[in-house]
């Protein structure tokens, strides 16, 4: 069975715009900033989808572009401008950052409270403890898409291949809370298929087209894949979707699936961020 994310999406947006309609009757309208630094053009496409996302939906986007000559004292500052504006509730930045830049550094200028993709040391902290703060979108749109069609976590064994702190570190921490049993792979791990095949939720995260193949893959798994890649002019995943699929009960396509929904998770963080601010500005309001 196809996880559809275009489905997911639809659903959340109801909910979305009732949360967004309560903080416009009350004044607010959520605030949204993404910066860019430097001329990466896919950066610059997303950063451009992401504000016409967000302005469908009635809140304010700005799009703040410096150029390759951009230092990262003056990223600094403009992360520390945004943390004082407070029509902004949410900023994501957008990466890669130009070269000899500490994406680190220009990070942790973030305040916590408006970090909507949880890449603070802060809201990392928070996932590990098990307390509420932002999480990174992506991860947050797995957890998503399993509980939209009611697949069961709880005592499951899924493998997560890839330990980056944006996607698989942090999905690998959402499933434990969930109550799965987790293994992590990654560039180190000796025979991941064998590690793979005993997976009854695989997650993907990879980036590397064609990477899971049928045999990487034990029968009935549900399989998620978050990898994408241009290939051949075609969009692609970690997974041969083909072939995986007459093995797999359920599997997200590429495109189609994970993608689809990050960015109403991002739409979602954004809403939470306002609510917080709201109430007092609390992670545990």
């Amino acid at each position: 069975m196809i996880l559809d994310g275009q489905k997911v999406a639809i659903h959340m947006a109801g909910e979305l715009d009732k949360r967004i309609k309560i903080l416009k009757d009350g004044g607010i309208i959520p605030g949204l900033a993404i910066v860019l630094g430097g001329s990466s053009r896919p950066a610059a496409m997303y950063g451009a989808f992401l504000k016409k996302k967000a302005e469908s939906y009635g809140i304010s986007a700005t799009v703040i572009k410096k150029p390759d000559s951009v230092t990262e004292g003056e990223l600094i500052e403009v992360i520390r401008s945004l943390n004082d504006n407070h029509a902004i509730h949410g900023i994501l930045l957008l990466m890669p950052l130009p070269e000899g830049i500490s994406s680190d550094n220009v990070v942790e200028a973030m305040d916590p409270y408006k970090d909507i993709d949880g890449l603070t040391a802060a809201n990392r902290g928070r996932l590990a403890a098990g307390k509420p703060g932002f999480v990174p979108c992506t991860p947050r749109a797995v957890m998503a898409i399993l509980e939209e069609y009611g697949i069961a976590v709880n005592g499951k064994k899924a493998v997560v291949l890839g330990r980056s702190n944006v996607v698989g570190l942090p999905v690998s921490l959402l499933l434990l809370q969930k109550h799965a049993t987790v293994t992590i792979c990654h560039s180190h791990t000796g025979d991941i298929a064998e590690i793979s095949r005993t997976a009854d939720i695989l997650v993907s995260a990879v980036g590397k087209p064609g990477m899971v193949t049928a045999d990487m893959v034990k029968r009935g798994a549900v399989v998620i894949d978050v990898g994408i890649c241009r290939q051949n002019g075609k969009t692609v995943g970690d997974v041969e979707t083909k072939e995986v699929a007459e093995k797999s009960s359920y599997i997200t396509p590429v495109p189609g699936g994970v993608g689809a929904v990050t960015t109403s998770m991002m739409i979602q963080a954004l809403v939470e961020a306002a609510e917080k601010r709201k109430n007092g500005g609390s992670h545990n309001e």
